[in-house]
Formats: C-alpha cells, structure tokens, sequence
C-alpha cells in the first residue's frame, strides 16, 4: 500500500523538525554554563524532538497498515508526562542544595518567600515567622 504524498510529507517535516530539537538539546546541553541553563535544553529536545520522531512513527504506521500503534502512543503520553516533571524535581534539589545562588525575586509582602523553598523555619507555609497565622481578611 502507498501513502498520499501530504501524508508522507507530514512524516518526513516532523522527523526533520524533531531532529532538529534534538541537536539543540545536545547543543545546549553541552554548551550552557550550568545546570538550571542546562536543564532546560534536554527537556525540551525529549519532549519536543522525540515526540515529533514518534508521531511520525505513529502516521507512518497508520499511512501503511491504517491502524494506529498503541506503543508509540504510549510511549509518547509518558514523555510528555515524565520529561518536564522530572526537570522541575532536578531543579528543586539543585535549589535547596545551592541556597547561595537563590535567584533575585520581588517581595511578597509576606515574611517568608513565594515558595516551600523558603517556608517558615517550622515548615507551615500559612504561618507568619512569629507564630502568628497569616489570614486574609
């Protein structure tokens, strides 16, 4: 069985573009400075150039055979999932175990900061430093 021509079209631009994301994401996973830089190149090449690879795959499948492979379905949902997620979780450690370089935020008006990161020492995020709790009337 042959493919449409717009379909083979399709597949072949999104092979092109998802390799594309992958040699920036290895570019810039060599070339920037550190980790918080670093981490944002990968992430996006997984997400970005991988999945236009599967989806490809997935047109490619459904062009020759008409059905479309629950594999490359699957395995692109969790990318989609996995990749960003756990780029938030390797940031999060790399900030509480690098307090020296907390980035430079506006004040909240609060006494403690905008995140968990920088909670009051006892942990209650609706706590003021005082003991007193920070209600909004």
């Amino acid at each position: 069985m042959t493919m449409a021509f717009w379909l083979e079209l399709v597949i072949s631009l999104l092979i092109v573009v998802g390799g594309c994301f992958v040699i920036v994401g290895s570019v810039g996973l060599v070339k920037l400075p550190d980790l918080m830089s670093r981490l944002h190149a990968p992430t996006k090449a997984t997400t970005l150039g991988v999945g236009g690879a599967l989806v490809a795959s997935m047109l490619y499948f459904w062009g020759i055979e008409s059905k479309i492979s629950i594999h490359e379905v699957l395995i692109t949902a969790f990318l989609f999932i996995t990749a960003p997620v756990t780029a938030h979780f390797v940031a999060k450690a790399y900030l509480h175990q690098h307090p020296e370089k907390k980035p430079e935020l506006p004040p909240t008006g609060r006494p403690y900061g905008w995140s968990t990161y920088d909670a009051p020492p006892d942990g209650a995020a609706g706590q003021a430093a005082d003991g007193e709790v920070d209600r909004k009337d």
